[in-house]
């Protein structure tokens, strides 16, 4: 039932706009920024997206780094990462926007985008997860976020073209190649 809410509602904030603005429906969702400040993810329309759930406190961490280094190499020519931090994963992620913030900033010198903490999985699910997840607006890459740090690649023109386990890391060859295509479209 989720599902088919989740899909009515971005055909909806899809369908109110006209040809030139149409925003992709994965993309058609606003949230809040690790700042507090409320984002519309329309403001990737046209970039590379990877959607990455993030945690402080768990094995797959140091792959900050490894995020950060794509952000530099890659931001400019249209590659957003866009942090999600996450607390459904053996609590790995505990502490508060503001904690998870000075965090990233210390230990890894994040510099892409973080939104604010929210639920990858279960119960109160965010709208995008639930999006991203949902066998009705993503069957091919559908299926629950297994663990910290899944990574979902979301095309220019807005559909979702790879998905990545959390044990794969950002500067493995499949994610890099796969960044690299979708790039020169």
């Amino acid at each position: 039932m989720r599902s088919l809410f989740v899909a009515a509602f971005a055909l909806v904030a899809v369908s109110t706009l006209t040809a030139a603005d149409k925003v992709p429906a994965v993309l058609a969702f606003e949230m809040e920024s690790i700042e507090g400040k409320k984002v519309p993810l329309s403001k990737y329309q046209g970039k590379v997206v990877l959607f990455v759930n993030v945690a402080s406190k768990c094995g797959n961490t140091p792959q900050y780094k490894e995020l950060q280094e794509l952000h530099e190499k890659y931001g400019s020519q249209g590659l957003a990462i866009v942090g999600v931090p996450a607390n459904e994963f053996g609590k790995q992620e505990p502490g508060s926007n503001d904690q998870i913030k000075e965090f990233c900033s210390a230990k890894y010198k994040v510099t892409f985008d973080m939104l604010g903490k929210v639920v990858v999985k279960g119960d109160g699910m965010t709208p995008l997860y639930q999006y991203l997840t949902s066998k009705e607006t993503n069957p091919k890459f559908a299926g629950p976020v297994s663990w910290n740090f899944e990574k979902f690649l979301v095309g220019k023109d807005g559909e979702v073209i790879g998905r990545f386990t959390p044990k794969t890391k950002p500067n493995d060859p499949k994610v890099i190649d796969s960044i690299e295509t979708a790039l020169k479209k």
